[in-house]
């Protein structure tokens, strides 16, 4: 056998892993969506790590006038080609399926709740710009390492400690009287982090700015959230939360430290209510120096859209977990006792095995799987079949 070059997928590998049959020709347009948006997404993590390559030769050697810097540049832009490609067959797509529908009168596909995922809420809105986040989120990979927000679902008035295993890297977290940030309330730093690195990437020089301003209906649709009063109302209790937690550490962003405590936002405020029910309409939301520092130096992580189905705060750890110590590999291994460090989590050792079992039943998270074994080490691994066996193919051919 000839030595496996890369555990990264080619477009018709992602392509095939996804193929089902289709029950109807709604299901084969759906199908071919869910593929593009698929292509997207892999686009989207390769012009980011593009991006984050030549903000590096830039910080080395001051420009971009350097061979290396010219030959990404040129990358970068063959990238973002094919992605504006697949933005607009996605959009004509879109247009054909709700097309179909009208004539089939068909009722819309709405997934109902199963395991450990709630809903979709919005299985029929509309696509414009602003969608594009839903299959090309961001996660800062400083947020995703250490366990900076509760997995309570009660206010937690708690100072939290955390250091890592090897003492390179400190977190203090401390509540405001509302609470700790809440695992869910980082629904808004995902989102407006999405904002700035799709600018980013787009060339966009608004980008460059720490405040962020977007309407708050599109930030509940984009996260899967109810947009009826109830959740306004719960978006407001977590920008007070975000903005009243202070965290102290000495994890750098973008090769900076930042010295004194801040808060997870530096501010939020509302720039437009509703004249007839006082809701909130649009928000601006100003991202601590520390985030900002992360953002501009692309340290950060595409997730999969069904992050925000996921119903467990405990589930939605492990996932970002997942995400960040697998990577571009198949699998990763880490004790009981550790995950439960990384998670941030506060139960005995004997609940935390059975919050992760009753997670591994419901076989819930994006992208990966992962098995508790009897010796309390517990495995992640890639759902792609495909991906799997050439990894592990990889990994015996190495041990040979």
């Amino acid at each position: 056998m000839g030595a496996f070059k890369g555990n990264a997928l080619s477009f018709d590998e992602v392509l095939d892993s996804l193929e089902t049959v289709p029950s109807s020709p709604g299901e084969a347009h759906r199908q071919r969506i869910d593929r593009l948006r698929e292509h997207h997404r892999v686009l989207s993590e390769l012009i980011v790590s593009t991006n984050r390559d030549i903000a590096r030769i830039v910080a080395k050697v001051g420009s971009v006038e350097s061979p290396e810097a010219c030959e990404l540049l040129a990358r970068l832009r063959s990238l973002q080609e094919q992605r504006a490609s697949i933005d607009a067959q996605i959009e004509n797509g879109l247009k054909a399926l709700q097309s179909l529908q009208r004539r089939l009168s068909s009722v819309p596909r709405e997934s109902g709740k199963v395991g450990g995922l709630v809903k979709v809420r919005h299985p029929n809105r509309d696509f414009f710009l602003a969608d594009l986040f839903e299959y090309a989120m961001k996660d800062d990979g400083a947020s995703m390492e250490a366990p900076i927000f509760t997995l309570s679902t009660k206010p937690d008035l708690s100072i939290w400690e955390w250091r890592s295993k090897d003492g390179s890297k400190y977190v203090k977290v401390a509540p405001s009287v509302l609470g700790r940030a809440t695992q869910h309330d980082k629904d808004i730093l995902i989102y407006v982090i999405s904002q700035l690195v799709e600018g980013l990437n787009r060339g966009r020089e608004d980008a460059k700015n720490r405040t962020v301003r977007f309407t708050v209906y599109d930030f509940l649709v984009t996260t899967n959230r109810q947009t009826s009063g109830q959740g306004y109302r719960l978006l407001h209790e977590a920008f007070e939360r975000l903005a009243g937690t202070r965290i102290t550490t000495d994890i750098k962003t973008g090769g900076m430290r930042v010295k004194e405590g801040f808060g997870i936002i530096d501010r939020w405020k509302i720039v437009e209510k509703s004249p007839t029910d006082d809701r909130m309409i649009a928000v601006e939301v100003t991202l601590s120096e520390w985030l900002y520092n992360a953002v501009q130096a692309f340290e950060v992580l595409t997730i999969h859209p069904d992050y925000f189905r996921l119903r467990k705060p405990l589930a939605r750890r492990l996932y970002e977990l997942a995400r960040k110590h697998c990577g571009h590999q198949t699998q990763w291994t880490i004790s009981l006792a550790l995950l439960q460090e990384k998670a941030g989590s506060k139960s005995s050792i004997r609940e935390f095995r059975r919050a992760v079992r009753t997670i591994q039943n419901d076989d819930c998270l994006p992208e990966y799987r992962f098995v508790l074994k009897d010796d309390d080490q517990v495995i992640f691994y890639v759902r792609d079949m495909k991906h799997l066996a050439r990894g592990l193919s990889q990994r015996f051919e190495n041990d040979g």
